[in-house]
């Protein structure tokens, strides 16, 4: 099943890069039914203002739509990251088969690393999760990307000083 993964994984990742372009978060997935892909969606938490868009969650809407059905017994889901509590949650609730991530996080994950909501036995469904499919290039986008961030908010913080630096040479400060 690696080689197979890892195909999917490379669609998860191709909308990870939309999300990227769109200075959203870069997280993709896509969700797999009977080796056919039936949704596919990346973070648009900005564009949408609105704190629940994230990918899984979009995608989720659009699987249950194509299959007509609140349940996703028989789906994958293939996440560039590894899915926050609110994902997992919804991915439990719609008793999702697999999830099959890159990248863990060691700050919100909620497949092991933090919490684990998808394998919690107090649930009544429990995910079968894999962890580590390309790991590297899942893991660069997000690495590039708030590494982008942090020298955008210096370069805004360096204009503001300047700024004020000026004011207070033109008022004689």
């Amino acid at each position: 099943m690696g080689k197979i993964d890892e195909i999917y994984m490379s669609e998860a990742i191709k909308e990870a890069k939309k999300a990227f372009e769109e200075d959203e978060v870069p997280v993709g997935c896509i969700i797999v039914y009977q080796r056919k892909i039936i949704a596919r969606a990346h973070n648009q938490v900005e564009r949408l203002k609105d704190p629940t868009a994230h990918a899984e969650m979009l995608a989720l809407t659009s699987a249950t739509n194509y299959l007509n059905s609140k349940w996703l017994n028989d789906c994958s889901i293939y996440v560039t990251v590894e899915p926050c509590s609110m994902c997992a949650g919804a991915l439990v609730l719609a008793r999702i088969k697999n999830i099959i991530f890159g990248a863990s996080d060691p700050k919100a994950g909620a497949c092991g690393s933090v919490l684990n909501i998808t394998g919690n036995k107090k649930l009544n469904h429990r995910i079968k999760v894999k962890s580590g499919i390309l790991e590297q290039e899942c893991s660069s986008l997000l690495k590039e990307f708030f590494k982008n961030k942090r020298i955008q908010r210096n370069n805004d913080i360096n204009e503001n000083n300047e700024l004020n630096e000026n004011n207070q040479i033109r008022r004689g400060g």
